[in-house]
């Protein structure tokens, strides 16, 4: 098969694929980073098709992943967002929170929301690590002050899988 161009990664030969692509662009004003990872040397032109596709769509996703962490967070069942954001806010204490540009006075947990974005989003396409989601999508409010983020992890069409919180 022919190179197939990938948006922000360029050409990539199908046939002979590295385990890893990993690029930088920014969205929305801030640096995101890329990163399609594969277990297997070759793909079929319509995973390539389905990656492109994804590329594509980042900042929809990026919406629609805001609204899953929103109603995770507003859901009284929901505990992922809300124990991230608990923890932050009532653990890190105010010297983090000042660091955050938090206003103290204000609605802690409402600003710190206000402030997740996206990093960074991992490509699965061929499942690597045996994984049941295709993407997932990083989201932190400042990845100098903590390694924590809130992982949403997606299918190839960016239907929610799962969100977890990891570091």
């Amino acid at each position: 098969m022919t190179d197939y161009l990938l948006p922000y990664f360029g050409l990539i030969n199908p046939d002979n694929l590295e385990e890893d692509y990993r690029i930088s662009i920014e969205l929305k004003g801030k640096e995101i980073g890329i990163d399609i990872n594969f277990g297997k040397t070759a793909i079929e032109r319509n995973g390539m098709d389905v990656i492109k596709n994804f590329l594509e769509n980042i900042e929809n996703y990026d919406k629609q992943n805001m609204v899953f962490i929103k109603h995770d967070y507003d859901d009284e069942n929901g505990d992922t967002v809300k124990q991230f954001v608990t923890e932050h806010v009532e653990d890190y204490g105010d010297e983090f929170l000042e660091e955050l540009h938090i206003d103290l006075e204000g609605d802690k947990e409402k600003q710190f929301m206000a402030m997740l974005h996206l990093t960074r989003v991992g490509l699965y396409p061929d499942k690597k690590y045996n994984s049941s989601y295709y993407a997932v999508f990083d989201y932190t409010v400042n990845k100098d002050l903590t390694d924590q983020i809130i992982a949403v992890k997606t299918d190839e069409n960016g239907n929610l899988d799962h969100l977890a919180w990891e570091s």
